[in-house]
């Protein structure tokens, strides 16, 4: 069967397994989700084929990468056949070129059935911001610190909303003590890749059906929102679950109080001189003696006020929900109720 070359939407929804044969650097940057890092070069040889490339000659790069190449033929192929027990693979590398060219050829020889990505991973990022950019109706899930709004989002994703989560994807919960308990974050690069993945399942699973989206700063931890879809979330309808403060301070208590004090510690001292010098030495020293709901109920003081700065300077629609409790799927109910009612939102 000859090679096929086809392009982004066909490489996504085509069988088997997806071969970046990019160096391993370039997978560690940023990847298409589920691939697997299958690399022709090194990030040596990499580097020694790009700088014969232009300091010598093209012909005198391709011999240097077929050099490297020989060697790993039958590897790469024991490789493909145990990934690919179907028969089929996808192949890439940055532009579609030499690359994939190579691998794809030494695994159609081998006889499995190969697809290969016209214009690479290069191509494969156009369509990332493309997907990441186009208007689709959201529904923003707002609130103060601790109301919940996570477990809410779950909870609207368990009665069939679609949810795009994007503190999960950024491994981060947005504050100075997001990355407290979670893995490290992705690149820039990787995260905006996981969003567009998550955005075009939810579009091929509900069109026309509004995403539901927490209410999120420009930031989330070391990664950022990518403009075109950060811009759209400012202007969507807001629907805010407004939850007893007691309530977010024994919820809050609960979920940082086992986590190590150093690390809550530090946190606090990220945030030392917005909370001022007295509050700060008031939930070091709560730290310190385990009292968790007095950390809390500082540190609180400082990021309801700066939630409510922010919500009062929103041009979007805003509705706001009461509830007296933190079961998340009595709060989704309320919440999923309140956008879907022509009194909140046209």
């Amino acid at each position: 069967m000859p090679i096929l070359p086809v392009p982004v939407a066909a490489f996504a929804s085509a069988p088997g397994p997806v071969l970046d044969v990019r160096a391993p650097a370039e997978f560690a940057a940023g990847h298409i989700p589920g691939a697997v890092s299958f690399p022709l070069f090194t990030d040596e040889e990499r580097a020694r084929v790009g700088t014969a490339y232009k300091q010598v000659s093209p012909d005198k790069a391709v011999l240097l990468g077929l050099d490297f190449f020989g060697p790993k033929m039958s590897e790469l192929v024991r490789q493909a056949r145990k990934l690919a027990p179907g028969g089929d693979v996808r192949v890439h590398c940055w532009r579609g070129g030499m690359r994939s060219g190579a691998v794809a050829w030494l695994l159609d020889l081998a006889g499995l059935r190969v697809r290969q990505l016209v214009g690479g991973y290069k191509e494969y990022r156009r369509a990332v911001q493309a997907e990441i950019a186009r208007p689709r109706p959201l529904r923003v899930l707002g609130g103060l610190t601790g109301a919940g709004k996570t477990d809410v989002l779950r909870a609207l994703a368990a009665q069939g909303e679609p949810v795009l989560d994007l503190e999960a994807l950024a491994r981060h919960k947005g504050s100075a003590f997001g990355a407290i308990g979670q893995p490290a974050q992705p690149t820039q690069e990787q995260f905006e890749n996981d969003v567009a993945a998550a955005l075009a399942a939810l579009s091929f699973s509900a069109t026309g059906r509004a995403v539901w989206v927490e209410d999120e700063s420009r930031s989330v931890g070391g990664v950022s929102i990518p403009a075109g879809l950060y811009e759209q979330l400012r202007a969507a309808p807001l629907v805010v679950l407004d939850v007893p403060r007691g309530a977010r301070v024994a919820r809050l208590a609960h979920e940082y109080g086992s986590h190590d004090p150093q690390a809550l510690a530090l946190a606090v001292l990220r945030i030392g001189k917005r909370l001022g010098g007295l509050a700060t030495t008031q939930a070091l020293g709560a730290i310190v003696e385990g009292d968790m709901p007095r950390m809390v109920e500082l540190v609180l003081d400082y990021y309801d006020k700066t939630y409510q700065f922010g919500l009062d300077r929103r041009a979007a629609q805003v509705v706001q929900v009461a509830s007296d409790t933190l079961d998340a799927a009595v709060n989704a109910a309320l919440v999923a109720r309140a956008a879907s009612s022509p009194l909140s939102f046209p």
